[in-house]
């Protein structure tokens, strides 16, 4: 059967991690109040940015709580969450005299969102509790965390761990499992997303079904959900993107492939990550990253892989045919994701640094073919 296992038994030992309780549907957003009072709080902070209050959309997710209004607000989230952000967005929380956090937004204020969480309830540096030390500082009594997505690409609201700039300059992970007390999954929240948005989040979404499942490390329960996040997102990646205002069903299964994706961070992943975090601390967008890495890395991958690379091919939608990575190349042509990183204004000099600073990172460890510096020059100079 194609995609299925060794027979022989790992020897090594996993870890098996489902910990986040989910409300999942389109109104699951009118459980807001509800579970503000399952974490008894009366004045939350909530966390998002200016885009999505802009749009509508923050009141659209608030729309279930009495006098939404009155509740503070902190917006200044970065592009790409970093440690300042965190910093100022706890020190208002304290100031405020809040109870508890609502996340609301894409995967920065998500990810803000459990940074903030962590700090409120401490004066230690977030780096101390980053996820490069051998031994991070464990986070104690952090405030309540309820997260609520409004794009359907990072799947923050179950992932493991809150990625953030800090400042020194590094992005890297602070481990945050058990840290949300609930996430509200509402697929009416991403309706309003724009085409080009809807576009670079979903590949987002994508790559960490793909890099997952690619992972050596041994859970077949993460490898049967992300094969399925992956059949089922590229199947409705296309409507969500052209019909995204007005076709459900894509936006209801695209934010299950993010939710499916991010479940399956405990099994670590790739290179494409591992060169997507430094490149993305310079400012870039880290699903648009994905993007483009993502085909080539798949290439490199391929003879590691062996019946895995059969079982991802698989998941291609009824009538594909073909490579993964080509039918990956060719839907980023036709989402209009860039291929090239000089089309995003980089320059050699700035992607000089990066293969070393890319092994410095977590996903570097489970990619599943052996790489060094030399090969992620290769991997860049391919889509450079």
């Amino acid at each position: 059967m194609i995609g299925t296992p060794s027979l022989q038994a790992p020897d090594t030992i996993s870890i098996l991690q489902f910990l986040t309780t989910v409300h999942f549907g389109f109104g699951a957003s009118q459980r807001l109040p509800a579970l503000l009072e399952q974490v008894g709080s009366k004045k939350p902070l909530i966390v998002s940015d200016h885009g999505v209050a802009k749009a509508g959309v923050l009141d659209q997710a608030l729309s279930a709580l009495n006098s939404a209004s009155d509740h503070p607000r902190f917006l200044d989230t970065p592009a790409n969450p970093t440690e300042a952000a965190a910093r100022a967005g706890a020190d208002f929380y304290v100031r405020q005299g809040c109870d508890a956090v609502i996340g609301v937004g894409g995967g920065a204020a998500l990810d803000l969102a459990k940074a903030i969480a962590i700090l409120a309830t401490t004066d230690a540096p977030l780096w101390e509790f980053c996820n490069r030390h051998s031994a991070s500082r464990p986070i104690k009594n952090p405030a309540p965390l309820l997260l609520m997505p409004t794009t359907s690409g990072s799947g923050s609201e179950v992932g493991r761990s809150a990625v953030i700039v800090f400042d020194n300059g590094i992005k890297a992970g602070v481990g945050a499992s058990g840290l949300v007390s609930a996430a509200i999954c509402d697929p009416d929240l991403t309706l309003r997303l724009p085409a080009s948005v809807t576009a670079v989040t979903a590949m987002d979404a994508l790559s960490h079904c793909i890099e997952t499942y690619s992972s050596p490390v041994a859970n077949p329960p993460c490898d049967a959900i992300a094969l399925d996040g992956l059949k089922r997102g590229l199947a409705h990646v296309e409507n969500a993107v052209a019909n995204g205002a007005t076709d459900k069903a894509a936006r209801w299964h695209m934010m299950m492939t993010s939710l499916q994706g991010a479940v399956c961070f405990q099994k670590g992943m790739g290179a494409v990550h591992a060169l997507s975090h430094p490149i993305g601390a310079l400012g870039h967008h880290h699903g648009t990253l994905n993007a483009i890495f993502m085909p080539s890395v798949l290439r490199y991958n391929r003879q590691a892989l062996g019946d895995k690379y059969q079982a991802l091919t698989a998941a291609l939608p009824d009538g594909a045919t073909g490579d993964l990575a080509d039918h990956l190349d060719n839907l980023n042509d036709r989402l209009g994701i860039p291929r090239r990183l000089s089309q995003l204004g980089l320059t050699v000099e700035q992607l000089d640094a990066i293969p070393e600073k890319a092994l410095l990172d977590n996903a570097h460890k489970t990619n599943p073919r052996q790489i060094d510096a030399s090969g992620y020059r290769e991997l860049i100079a391919t889509v450079f």
